[in-house]
């Protein structure tokens, strides 16, 4: 577990961005890994998938606004992101976490970066940044 630990600290330190989208298979750990960021951003309690109600919010300890937490795996079309007011969850400038983020690919913004995570064995996966 503390190679996660460490594995989000380096994301939070290298990302140029806010707005990290995260790829990859289903069960491969993109839930995961936004926990253990959030976590290490000093977020008050246990974060937890957004799956049913599509996005999270995360405070610390004073209810300041760390982040948004989007799981898109159940979206049918963008529009519905829309409708949900994505594009003023981005204007809020907190970190914003997209699993699923390829649901929504025209609404991304510039400059997001995408964290690709890959099976490499049962225990073992990869992770990759990229820059839009």
């Amino acid at each position: 577990m503390n190679e996660i630990r460490e594995v989000a600290k380096e994301i939070i330190k290298s990302a140029p961005g806010n707005v990290l989208c995260f790829y990859g298979e289903m069960g491969v750990g993109k839930t995961t890994l936004v926990k253990a960021i959030v976590k290490e951003l000093g977020v008050a309690g246990e974060a937890n998938s957004p799956t049913f109600g599509l996005v999270n919010e995360y405070r610390d300890a004073n209810d300041k606004l760390i982040a948004h937490h989007f799981d898109f795996y159940r979206l049918n079309e963008e529009t519905e992101a829309l409708d949900m007011g994505f594009e003023d969850y981005l204007a809020q400038g907190v970190w914003v976490f997209i699993e699923w983020p390829e649901k929504i690919e025209s609404l991304i913004p510039e400059g997001a970066v995408g964290v690709f995570l890959h099976f490499v064995d049962e225990n073992t996966r990869s992770i990759e940044l990229n820059v839009s």
